[in-house]
């Protein structure tokens, strides 16, 4: 990994950091070569929102955010670097105005698209260090391959329900994410945050434990968690590391290794290109007008005057007790990707996706 040259600090700066300049560990000298480092924060999400305020707290000298999200009032029970005001908002510009109210000496670089084969390595190569906050297996390969054949170091983190995880992956020919997890799990096996839901408090533990790493390793100090995966368990305060060995057999870090370039990862990870072009979709339709949505009060007011639209709702069954409309269709999300074929003699109607 390689630094940018040590940067000299304002007035105003020694000031900010000077409970940082007072440790031996770090002292004036790691402040500057933060001030002179690049930390690329892969989603503005639940890792993202503490791990990115907390780098720029520290005086990391540039942010970089990628995510092709906005904000909704669901994401702010956890995904505190956005407020109410943002609702609506994307969720990088949202982001790049709270870190730099918290720290205006910073740059902050915002990528306001999907992460892809085709654009990954391009945007990993302009930063020291990687720090994966997604929730999704075929993005979490395509950064830790990005990461691999770009050299840089990937500071990773999950979270699910109670459960978190952290460790540093291709750090000093350390092992990588394909060394942990050399295939991925069957496709609709391990749900989603949307799915099987998340304590808001969890991903604030878990994102400071990455940027407390990924500081670690940007001032090459304390002992980064290399070889180590941390294992939280929330519910019963319990804490475990386990071992992570360099897999010699791995296609991308070992010393015969197959990849060498990316690949199509929704492929590798068995989810059907259909998925990857419709949430695609989904995301772009979120930056234009939303001509295509109805309230629930409108929607209400058309059924009173028995104007009935064909009703689909795609929430989870546990979801139902919460409130239930009379709907024609119910189909959970997670099936979903599979299960939208039987609308298609619908086509002609008018459907409510709820």
């Amino acid at each position: 990994m390689a630094v940018a040259a040590a940067v000299s600090l304002s007035n105003d700066e020694l000031q900010r950091y000077a409970r940082h300049i007072i440790l031996p560990e770090v002292g004036r000298e790691g402040q500057e070569k933060l001030k002179a480092s690049s930390v690329l924060c892969v989603g503005a999400g639940g890792l993202g929102s503490p791990m990115a305020m907390y780098l720029a707290a520290a005086g990391v000298g540039r942010i970089g955010i990628v995510d092709f999200d906005v904000v909704d009032s669901s994401n702010l029970q956890r995904q505190i670097i956005h407020g109410t005001a943002s609702v609506g908002k994307r969720k990088v510009e949202s982001a790049k105005a709270r870190l730099l109210d918290l720290n205006p000496h910073l740059k902050v670089d915002i990528h306001e698209v999907a992460l892809s084969s085709e654009n990954a390595l391009g945007i990993v190569k302009g930063y020291d260090v990687v720090a994966d906050g997604t929730d999704n297996f075929p993005t979490r390969y395509l950064v830790n391959d990005a990461c691999v054949l770009a050299g840089k170091p990937n500071v990773y983190a999950s979270i699910f329900r109670f459960d978190g995880q952290a460790t540093v992956f291709n750090y000093e020919d350390g092992p990588c994410y394909r060394c942990l997890y050399p295939e991925p799990p069957p496709p609709g096996m391990v749900p989603s945050c949307a799915e099987g839901g998340v304590i808001g408090v969890l991903p604030g533990v878990v994102g400071c434990i990455q940027a407390l790493e990924t500081i670690k390793v940007l001032l090459k100090i304390g002992d980064p968690l290399k070889g180590r995966l941390l294992v939280f368990d929330a519910l019963g305060m319990k804490w475990r590391e386990l071992k992570i060995r360099k897999d010699p057999k791995c296609p991308i870090c070992g010393p015969n290794r197959t990849i060498h370039q990316l690949i199509d990862y929704y492929q590798f990870c068995g989810v059907p290109k259909a998925n990857e072009e419709a949430e695609k979709a989904r995301l772009a339709a979120q930056a234009q007008p939303k001509s295509d949505e109805i309230t629930p009060a409108q929607l209400k007011a058309r059924m009173d005057k028995g104007d009935k639209p064909f009703l689909v709702d795609v929430r989870n069954a546990n979801e139902l007790g919460i409130c239930k409309l009379p709907y024609d269709a119910f189909i959970p999300t997670p099936e979903f990707g599979q299960r939208w074929v039987e609308l298609e003699d619908k086509k002609d109607r008018e459907l409510v996706i709820y």
